[in-house]
């Protein structure tokens, strides 16, 4: 790259393009297993959709490759620089532009904080539906480029169900909206989806009109039930999602996560003997609700339950991630099964652990079948390497069942070898084509996603 080429770009970014090495450094890698292969040539740290398109389209002509990164919580290595690269950055694109009560929409730039705007609209008596475990750092664009899930899924779907609209640039840095304000929507190609949940290979998403709901009447009552058996907490949860008894969070952490989460945080939260439920109903039936769940969850083997109005065993559940990452722990993956499968994957995980020898930590979505397994290793490549084979038993275990290799933390580039056990070739085929239909020259995410 020579010096003249990289001058324009400072000439029309100024102090927004960083090209110090503690910098480019710190923008190499995002939260995932992947290892950045070298430094990217400069960040673009964007503050407005116009950074976006000049980036864009100086990369575009010369071929550059780029990155786009918002908080840099990614799981899947979607974010990792390329060397001599580009990396496009929104976290500073962090505005709430409205809230439109009467609508119930929001208008945000891309870098928003997801916790941030549900903050905001829980001011004006609404709440933003996706809550995924990191929600405190993840970031409204990253959660659409990856159509995150969370918590709240069982009762709300998953980020795609809540985008109305979006602003993108495109490979060549054309500018382009998608979708619209209203409820309903029929015109053209179905672009908004498209490109929910294309992790930066077809366009890099600016701004967005998502959708909010109002907050639930009542108070909302939390619960919990502890299991010897973890196959048994499988099947209480196939029996409350088939149930008339609808909650709002239902999540599922195996003894293991709960003494790590423990050690990383203490909060008195009990051991089970296999695994614990823990969940939040919500509504004006909120407690007899909780009172159902219980009651199933006892007949299908549950020790203990608990009812209570404090919110800490969710807070609990959201630490599994940074708790296992704290501990080494970080050869993980983002499986997903049809619910009526839990128990039947659990038990296929167990005998995996016997097979390789290794313990698996697991904490789950369970209402709706998402699992995020974790497996021990240690800090050498053949530590790794041996995780990983794991980790790829546990998925074709999971696609052997009618699942998926990701239920939201989307293919980057950890996951990349697997799309051909879930996808056939003509679906990579179309994919393949629809990528260079809209970037050519092929700059965006190259080598990752599809």
């Amino acid at each position: 790259m020579s010096a003249v080429d990289l001058d324009e770009l400072r000439t029309a970014l100024g102090e927004r393009l960083l090209e110090d090495a503690d910098s480019l450094a710190a923008y190499a890698g995002d939260s995932s297993r992947a290892q950045p292969e070298g430094l990217p040539i400069a960040v673009a740290r964007a503050t407005s959709t116009d950074d976006v398109s000049t980036a864009l389209a100086w990369a575009n002509a010369r071929g550059i490759r780029v990155s786009v990164r918002g908080a840099g919580t990614g799981l899947s290595g979607g974010a990792v620089a390329y060397p001599g690269g580009l990396v496009i950055s929104l976290e500073a694109m962090n505005r709430i532009l409205d809230i439109d009560v009467d609508n119930r929409l929001a208008d945000v730039e891309a870098g928003v904080v997801t916790a941030d705007l549900d903050a905001a609209a829980l001011a004006r008596g609404l709440f933003f539906p996706p809550d995924p475990a990191s929600a405190q750092w993840s970031t409204i664009g990253g959660n659409i480029a990856t159509n995150a899930g969370g918590l709240r899924c069982i009762a709300h779907g998953v980020t795609t169900d809540v985008v109305a609209a979006l602003e993108i640039v495109l490979a060549d840095g054309r500018v382009m909206r998608t979708g619209a304000r209203t409820r309903k929507n029929t015109t053209g190609y179905d672009l908004t989806s498209l490109f929910t949940g294309s992790e930066g290979t077809l366009g890099v998403i600016t701004a967005a009109t998502v959708r909010l709901k109002p907050v639930p009447p009542g108070k909302p009552r939390t619960f919990r039930a502890s299991f010897d058996d973890i196959e048994e907490a499988g099947r209480a949860v196939t029996a409350i999602v088939s149930g008339p008894a609808a909650p709002e969070v239902l999540e599922l952490i195996d003894a293991r996560s709960v003494e790590i989460i423990e050690a990383f945080h203490p909060s008195g939260l009990p051991s089970p003997g296999a695994a614990m439920l823990v969940g939040q109903t919500v509504g004006l039936a909120a407690k007899e609700t909780a009172e159902a769940i219980a009651q199933i969850c006892r007949r299908h083997g549950a020790v203990e339950t608990e009812i209570s109005d404090s919110d800490s065993l969710l807070e609990a559940r959201r630490l599994a991630n940074p708790a296992l990452t704290a501990q080494g722990l970080r050869v993980s993956c983002d499986v997903g099964v049809p619910v009526a499968q839990l128990a039947t994957v659990f038990r296929g995980i167990g005998e995996l652990t016997v097979r390789h020898g290794r313990r698996i930590a697991v904490v789950a979505h369970a209402g709706d079948g998402n699992l995020h397994p974790t497996v021990e290793a240690g800090e050498t490549p053949e530590e790794y390497a041996a995780a990983e084979r794991v980790i790829d038993d546990i998925t074709r275990l999971a696609l052997s069942l009618g699942g998926t290799i990701s239920g939201e933390h989307g293919i980057g580039s950890v996951k990349r070898h697997e799309l051909p056990w879930q996808q056939d070739a003509a679906a990579l085929d179309v994919q393949r084509a629809i990528k260079a239909a809209l970037d050519p020259r092929g700059i965006l995410t190259p080598g990752r996603a599809i």
